[in-house]
């Protein structure tokens, strides 16, 4: 299975609104699978397409011990949401960089598995909290938006610099 490349801030296309999958098919799985595969590899425990560059509502979450489940999500809606926790958040597209967050402690979520049938899923803790982060970059907006301006700012300038470094 191949491997994607991960966009990195401030990559512009990171803002690009994605649009809904509007038919689920085998084409959808097989991406969903390489951004697993991606996302094992890199390593993280969520992935959006927006950060592959694929501009589709469709995103992966696994945040058990092994690796051993995965989720994927297909135009997820947050139906509802309770609760305040902030945790310590780090992101694929910002490499090297953790801030703390404030999200929703549990949420409701809808959405189409990768066989096109809709689902309802219940989440909290980390799982919670990989959900949304998630769903923001399919809205085009990143962790550190959450962040002052001036830390966000500090962080885009360290990035740029590795990113030079590496070109």
């Amino acid at each position: 299975m191949s491997i994607l490349e991960i966009l990195e801030f401030p990559d512009s296309r990171l803002r690009k609104k994605a649009l809904p999958v509007t038919n689920v098919t085998e084409k959808e799985y097989d991406l969903a699978k390489q951004m697993l595969s991606s996302m094992y590899q890199a390593p993280g425990i969520g992935l959006a397409a927006t950060q592959v560059n694929v501009h589709q509502r469709l995103i992966v979450c696994d945040v058990s011990e092994h690796q051993d489940s995965p989720l994927i999500l297909i135009n997820p809606v947050l139906k509802e949401s309770f609760g305040s926790a902030e945790s310590q958040e780090g992101c694929l597209s910002v490499p090297g960089f953790h801030e703390t967050v404030t999200r929703a402690s549990e949420i409701l979520v809808a959405a189409i598995d990768e066989h096109g049938n809709p689902i309802s899923k219940e989440a909290d803790g980390l799982l919670a909290i990989c959900i949304q982060h998630e769903m923001d970059h399919l809205d085009g907006k990143l962790f550190v938006d959450y962040l002052s301006s001036t830390k966000r700012q500090l962080i885009r300038k360290k990035l740029l610099k590795i990113q030079k470094l590496k070109d």
